[in-house]
């Protein structure tokens, strides 16, 4: 990790007692974050829904569930990855992150990203993906793809774990492809221009501005 575990404690402790917007009269926990702190696959979801806000804890109960059971099927443990959301706090009654809460919240995020600095980021769902993407492309059309994207790092769009459980099996083995995309992107070896051996070129390459998320 290129950042000292003293910078990320301090990270986390000014996000558990962060009061900048509104969610914090209404949340029950901060949900910083959970897992590696030197991942080489950090997973970024929209924000903590009912039960991450009751254990502080993101991806818990059967969205978690089916989480772990995509990881797992790729050989990697819950244990191995990073997993943050975009807002560290549930908005009330699930309802979509307003503007104000996404500027104030992204510095947490981006931080993180910073001093993990993970080879592949996996966004799940449609929230997250725009946000990180920077596009108004739903994810059913950026899915299946890998982008070059911010400090280096590779980014993979999946559904969210709750479309699939509503979705079906045919949303499941969608995922599982995304899933397997993951795994052949770290088991590949750069080469000295850093491209991967054996997949050179990202399907599509973003722009300068998507590259620099947190400008």
């Amino acid at each position: 990790m290129t950042s000292t575990t003293s910078e990320f404690d301090a990270l986390r402790d000014r996000a558990l007692i962060c009061t900048q917007c509104g969610l914090a009269e209404t949340r029950t926990n901060v949900v910083f974050g959970v897992g590696h702190r030197s991942a080489r696959l950090m997973i970024v979801g929209e924000a903590p829904g009912k039960n991450e806000d009751l254990q502080g804890e993101p991806f818990v109960g059967p969205a978690g569930l089916l989480l772990d059971e995509l990881l797992a099927g790729i050989d990697i443990a819950r244990p191995e990855v990073y997993i943050a959301n975009v807002l560290k706090c549930r908005p009330p009654a699930n309802r979509d992150p307003k503007p104000d809460e996404i500027e104030t919240c992204k510095p947490y995020l981006q931080e993180q990203i910073r001093m993990i600095r993970p080879e592949v980021v996996m966004t799940l769902g449609n929230f997250a993906t725009k946000l990180l993407l920077r596009t108004d492309t739903g994810i059913t059309r950026l899915r299946g793809q890998r982008y070059d994207w911010w400090l280096g790092a590779t980014l993979i769009p999946t559904f969210h774990p709750a479309a699939a459980l509503r979705g079906g099996e045919i949303v499941k083995d969608q995922m599982r492809e995304d899933f397997a995309l993951v795994r052949a992107v770290l088991d590949s070896t750069p080469t000295a221009e850093g491209q991967s051996s054996s997949d050179p070129k990202s399907d599509r390459e973003v722009s300068g501005s998507q590259m620099e998320l947190f400008p």
